[in-house]
């Protein structure tokens, strides 16, 4: 029998923070046990809206941010200011604080007589008595939404009995004002550092959910209220936090949020959320990624492979299969490929033919009688010169292959005769090498060139994908967006070739300008990035940015 789906409903929080000699503190609460959802844990003040939190008349009392502003803010069409409202009503029902401004514009304040009436009004809250509409009005009170600034947004885990799509906030706390909690769904509250809140829930001192964690940890990083306001407030894209679980190598679940590496895959896959996807790559184990496609990565893990080659199997015992990239002259590795496949191996496709790629095409084709499909190696020592197609692609052909159509596209630059290949039925687009996961391609000079590399780069932003495929690493989603980091990367690398230059003013060796260029990177891998460096010398010449010595050192063109 299937489950009814919880619904999502939204929800606001806030966290308030203020400074202290050695860095700053933040609000939390504790829940009790007796309630349904985040039993017993620790929490920053916050709860679900209210349809109060959208009246007029509670809009109206809102200054300095309007509903349109606010919508725009949280990237919705109509009704963001609710979201505001709703974390200032619960910061004053769990918390006892109220964000808003006297008549003058000056921050809410009181003294003792005050304070009194205070809890009276939020004895009167609690019992419904009052609405908060008529609570500010008795004060006096606007709420002080420009204050508030947006923080990051987290949907609840499935699986959860209740769950909530909840936008962080973050404000400076009120000043003079003290807070208690409501002795009802809070019991108990703290002021503390993020990083001891981490160093208590780590030893069990305090119990934090996963979003409570993460936000912790990002709060850490700054070293005062200024700092942390100043980058709310800063305008930038904020990522919905929807947690993934998977598997981790122990078999215990773990969770994923974006920008983990296996996110967009188990997102892909795992569509029900039930945790049965891993969270590494296992050499030698089959993972689906699509309807009749089946990842295989190859025991060549290492610097430049990362976890290993990837070799994808297309098709199934009616269709026959395709097999893209088969990896290295590994035996081992072949043997996988002919165990895992689900039918007769009759194509075999190359993406290029570096030696990670391509050599057990001519083993599996002697033992299988597969097409090899692709194009011819370039005569280079680093390239697969047994690579031998009997079908040679072109940019922009089509072949039919396991039941699909695949088209080539031809994306040089980290090889010259490097090619992806497109599945438009899934809108999915299996990229070798052109662009792999958590690492930067290497361009390698001669037959790797810079130029034609952004170019090819460029290319695919226009084809119809919704997610990649490397050669190495998990399924990657948003491709366009792909292509915009390693564009700004490549072009954040030649600004610090150009400034290193500008600085020497005298020509420099290319061992000399690596440690400079490449000061992020550990010296053990500064002999590929010297490749790499030549290759971004290389793009300069061409747009006669820099002059080439004859005795191999280089400076900027005057």
């Amino acid at each position: 029998m299937t489950e009814t789906p919880v619904p999502i409903k939204p929800a606001a929080t806030i966290i308030l923070a203020r400074d202290v000699a050695d860095g700053f503190e933040v609000l939390m609460l504790k829940r009790t046990t007796q309630v349904t959802f985040a039993k017993g844990m620790h929490v920053f003040p916050g709860g679900g809206l209210d349809a109060q939190d959208q009246q007029a008349e509670m809009v109206a009392l809102c200054a300095g941010l309007d509903d349109l502003q606010a919508s725009h803010l949280l990237g919705i069409e109509r009704g963001g200011l609710a979201y505001w409202i709703a974390a200032v009503r619960e910061c004053f029902e769990e918390a006892g604080l109220v964000l808003g401004y006297h008549a003058n514009k000056q921050l809410f304040s009181f003294d003792q007589t005050e304070a009194d009436r205070l809890a009276e009004l939020r004895a009167d809250f609690t019992h419904n008595k009052l609405s908060f509409v008529e609570i500010l009005k008795q004060l006096e009170l606007r709420v002080a939404t420009d204050q508030i600034h947006y923080f990051s947004h987290w949907v609840t885990k499935a699986g959860q009995p209740r769950r909530y799509d909840t936008r962080f906030f973050v404000a400076r706390a009120p000043s003079q004002q003290i807070p208690m909690q409501d002795n009802s769904e809070t019991v108990a509250h703290l002021w503390v550092r993020p990083q001891d809140a981490l160093a208590m829930g780590k030893v069990g001192e305090l119990s934090l959910m996963f979003p409570t964690i993460k936000t912790l940890e990002t709060l850490a990083n700054f070293d005062c209220v200024d700092d942390l306001l100043m980058h709310a407030k800063t305008p930038r894209k904020i990522l919905k936090m929807n947690p993934k679980g998977a598997l981790d190598r122990d078999g215990q679940s773990h969770l994923l949020i974006p920008g983990d590496p296996a996110y967009a895959e188990v997102t892909k896959i795992d569509v029900n959320n039930e945790g049965h996807c891993r969270n590494y790559i296992a050499p030698g184990l089959p993972t689906p990624i699509g309807e009749n496609i089946v990842r295989l990565t190859a025991a060549n893990a290492g610097m430049m492979t990362g976890p290993g080659t990837n070799t994808y199997l297309l098709g199934s015992a009616l269709t026959g299969i395709a097999v893209i990239d088969p990896g290295p002259a590994d035996q081992a590795h072949i043997d996988n490929i002919l165990k895992h496949a689900a039918g007769e191996i009759k194509w075999v496709l190359c993406t290029h033919t570096h030696k990670d790629h391509s050599p057990a095409a001519k083993l599996l084709k002697s033992q299988t009688g597969a097409i090899l499909l692709g194009m011819a190696p370039p005569p280079h020592d680093n390239q697969d010169q047994s690579f031998s197609p009997d079908v040679v692609l072109n940019d922009g052909d089509d072949c039919e292959v396991a039941g699909m159509r695949l088209r080539a596209i031809h994306t040089p630059g980290h090889a010259s005769n490097h090619l992806c290949y497109l599945l438009e039925s899934d809108r999915l687009l299996f990229t070798g090498d052109h662009i792999m996961q958590g690492s930067t391609v290497v361009i390698n000079p001669p037959d790797g060139h810079l130029a034609t590399y952004l170019a090819s780069l460029r290319k695919i932003t226009s084809l119809p994908v919704d997610y990649l495929a490397p050669g190495h690493g998990f399924l990657m989603h948003q491709p366009t967006e792909a292509v915009e980091r390693l564009l700004i990367h490549r072009q954040d690398r030649e600004n610090k070739v150009i400034k290193a230059l500008r600085e020497t003013q005298e020509p420099i060796t290319i061992d000399a300008l690596v440690t400079r260029v490449y000061d992020d990177v550990p010296a053990g891998r500064h002999a590929i990035a010297t490749r790499s460096l030549l290759a971004h010398l290389d793009k300069l010449y061409e747009d006669k940015r820099v002059t080439a010595h004859p005795d191999s050192r280089w400076q900027l063109t005057h």
